[in-house]
């Protein structure tokens, strides 16, 4: 017997709010830690979709962003620590000498370390997160690459540091062959959010079919392309992880 979904329009999805957006970033972290747990030490040392990172330099990216989330000294720190090596790598974007500035700092830091410092850099991100002014989230002081553009604070503390970490573990996932655990519930609205601001970027007409437990089906216009993938695909190719075609050729930075 099949089973009918209906095809949201993306016009129709309530976007994240803050108090929602805390709420999912408290499972994905739990999640991501529990993901962490279930690597074997081979795994650490495995190739991901970022080309300067392992397994191990994708977490340490991650802990290192908990820790400057929680503290604006330590993200002063990472900031200014990181334009010369922002030079060093050939980057374009300041924020990519910060996320090396983290890689760096925890180059001696074992695998049940970063694990640990996760533990309670994120429990510490989380409650600097939720506490944030909301005047001060709403000062539109982030330039961000194109599609996106000039972005208020909220945009990477309420749900674009949560983003980061799921997309990561999606890497993380694919990298070492783990099983990515998702649901409708978290990972589909999580989607369902990133969809939503995808489609208004490039504004062109589509039927999205995003398969896996996580995805949905998913509307743009009329008389646009009609897509099916799944959900991790889908992912990996909008952020530009993966070359896409056809609308997914439109990326939204991840």
């Amino acid at each position: 017997m099949s089973i009918h979904v209906p095809i949201v329009d993306v016009l129709t999805v309530d976007r994240i709010t803050h108090s929602e957006a805390m709420a999912i970033t408290a499972v994905e972290n739990r999640r991501f830690a529990d993901h962490l747990r279930r690597l074997a030490i081979d795994d650490w040392s495995r190739p991901t979709d970022c080309p300067l990172w392992d397994v191990r330099g994708v977490v340490s990216h991650i802990v290192g962003s908990a820790a400057g989330q929680a503290s604006p000294r330590e993200f002063a720190r990472q900031v200014w620590r990181g334009r010369p090596l922002r030079r060093e790598i050939g980057a374009s974007y300041w924020w990519d000498g910060m996320n090396e500035v983290q890689v760096r700092d925890r180059a001696d830091v074992s695998p049940d370390q970063l694990i640990a410092a996760w533990d309670v850099d994120s429990a510490r991100a989380l409650r600097a997160r939720t506490a944030l002014p909301r005047p001060i989230a709403s000062l539109p002081l982030l330039g961000l690459p194109a599609p996106v553009g000039r972005q208020p604070l909220r945009y990477l503390f309420d749900i674009g540091f949560t983003r980061d970490v799921w997309a990561h573990r999606v890497d993380i996932a694919v990298a070492t062959g783990t099983v990515f655990e998702q649901d409708a519930d978290h990972d589909g609205r999580l989607v369902a959010d990133l969809v939503a601001e995808w489609a208004g970027t490039h504004g062109q007409p589509f039927v999205l079919e995003l398969t896996g437990p996580a995805g949905g089906m998913f509307s743009s216009g009329t008389g646009g392309e009609e897509v099916s993938i799944d959900v991790i695909e889908f992912v990996r190719t909008v952020s530009g992880r993966r070359t896409g075609t056809g609308v997914l050729r439109h990326p939204l930075p991840l």
